[in-house]
């Protein structure tokens, strides 16, 4: 923070309306969803900040703080995503130099993106904690004003205009924000609730980097061990001591939501407005849905905010496989059946009609009493209560059933590994692995590990996101070196050898 003096709601709001945001920002419209205002009940509607020059809200809060300089040398920040091109944007129309640290692992559209808003970009460390390092070093050395993404009174103030352009549309009765560092959230919060404390603001979390959530339950800011990069935008490992303060203070809940449930909210903004939202901007969206669900909220105007859209195509491959299970349309199981004549013609008849989306068969165990295990995927139309009733009645026909559809093992590799089983029973450990999707990621890996323990079975497939996420076994891998190297590693990991889908279609038959 700038200074130690708390600036209070009024003086915040002072800033948000006097912030000079429009130089460069524009104001966004709220548009009607309205197949899912019919579906919920509510009038629902989006804040378009995807239709920004940077497509992406994290102009405003950049621009508001850099409309404050005089008389410096230029700025310089830390971000492989929206602030860059929110502060290279912001440079340009101000006249004033900027330059943007990213890590070398940034995929080459962002940097580009950077570039050409006029940014200097310097390529440096593989993540961005070493890339922040690197920035504030060179803000010391060539005296640039350092620009943060979201723990910074003006950041927090520019972000505010959002909530602002929201109160003036008219009526609502809930707002839902996605918290990452929490700039946005409590610059909406805190406008919101000078101007109208009878509207309810929501933060809405990815549950695998929930850093609101933790520090709530500490009472203080505190840094998560590891979060998941799916929704990068949000991707926050501490939230900040200002922005933890106002939403401590200014929010009237939070709520975390699945990567499978972002996914559903990107397939229903596409479907009532045609964006297309990268990860982050769907985050508060599908806490709206969760939350009028959960709460039986109805007949009430819910807002959500569609953050950013700078998303890599290719993602898109993954998001659509993903949206249906976020949406409760599809369930997957493993199921264990005779292997006879007629077998699947007889699972289907329990399935009563129901559509099979997919179906992977393994042959099991051989003998007098063979077995097939399969992995199938079925249509639902009634969400849990559907899957819950399937579940059910593959059990009253006599069918080993589990139920897989929460189990992000079985969905992101098992379901691609059908067949799989190794021949000859195999002594090995199953890992979890995000990598950083650059050259020389895989070969690090084989250097640090597999040059030292055989690696039984291995299963990677490019989403097209800035990290990939990898399914390894190990031979003979229980010893202290074994975890020593894992250690040096440096890449996140968890251990899944126990994870049910592994054990029923991958595991070695025991000795």
């Amino acid at each position: 923070m700038a200074n130690s003096v708390t600036k209070t709601s009024a003086e915040y709001l002072r800033d948000i309306v006097a912030a000079p945001v429009y130089r460069a920002a524009k104001h966004t419209p709220l548009d009607t969803m309205d197949a899912l205002s019919e579906k919920t009940g509510n009038r629902v509607l989006v804040k378009r900040e995807d239709l920004q020059p940077v497509h992406s809200f994290k102009l405003r809060g950049a621009f508001n703080r850099m409309s404050q300089l005089t008389g410096c040398a230029g700025v310089i920040t830390a971000s492989a995503g929206n602030h860059a091109q929110g502060v290279a944007l912001s440079g340009r129309e101000l006249g004033i130099r900027s330059v943007i640290v990213m890590p070398v692992t940034t995929p080459s559209i962002k940097v580009d993106a950077v570039r050409g808003f006029g940014g200097d970009v310097v390529l440096h460390g593989e993540n961005f904690d070493a890339a922040q390092g690197k920035a504030k070093e060179l803000s010391e050395t060539e005296g640039l004003v350092y620009v943060p993404p979201f723990d910074n009174e003006a950041v927090i103030a520019g972000q505010g205009t959002i909530g602002l352009e929201i109160f003036q549309a008219g009526p609502v009765d809930r707002v839902f924000v996605p918290v990452g560092g929490g700039g946005l959230a409590a610059g909406v919060a805190v406008l919101l609730k000078e101007l109208n404390p009878e509207i309810q603001v929501i933060g809405v979390e990815p549950e695998e980097s929930a850093c609101l959530t933790a520090a709530l339950w500490a009472g203080e800011p505190v840094e998560l061990e590891h979060v998941s990069l799916f929704a990068e935008g949000v991707a926050v490992r501490k939230i900040g001591a200002e922005t933890f303060r106002l939403c401590r203070e200014y929010l009237d809940e939070v709520v975390t939501v699945s990567s499978d449930e972002i996914s559903a909210a990107i397939k229903d903004l596409f479907d009532d407005t045609r964006a297309i939202a990268e990860p982050a901007g769907a985050v508060s969206l599908a806490g709206l849905k969760k939350y009028a669900a959960a709460n039986d909220i109805q007949d009430e105007t819910l807002v959500n905010v569609l953050s950013g859209a700078n998303l890599n195509f290719h993602t898109l491959r993954y998001i659509s496989e993903r949206a249906e299970l976020g949406e409760g349309g599809e369930a997957i199981f493993a199921v264990t059946i005779p292997e006879e004549q007629g077998a699947f013609f007889k699972f289907c008849e329990v399935l009563n009609g129901r559509m099979v989306t997919e179906f992977n068969y393994r042959v099991g165990e051989r003998g007098d009493d063979r077995r097939a295990r399969i992995f199938v995927g079925v249509q639902l139309k009634e969400g849990v209560t559907e899957r819950e009733a399937i579940a059910d009645a593959l059990a009253d026909a006599g069918y080993d059933v589990v139920d897989l559809s929460d189990d992000e093992v079985a969905k992101e590799h098992i379901r691609y590994m059908i067949g799989g089983v190794p021949p000859a029973f195999v002594n090995e450990r199953m890992f979890s692995f995000e990598f950083p999707e650059h050259p020389g990621a895989l070969v690090h890996f084989l250097d640090v590990l597999g040059t030292n323990w055989n690696i039984t079975a291995f299963h990677y497939r490019s989403q097209g996101m800035d990290y990939g996420r990898i399914l390894a076994a190990f031979e003979d891998a229980h010893s202290a070196d074994f975890e020593s190297h894992l250690s040096d590693l440096g890449y996140p990991f968890t251990e899944v050898t126990d994870n049910p889908s592994y054990q029923l279609f991958l595991a070695p038959a025991g000795e």
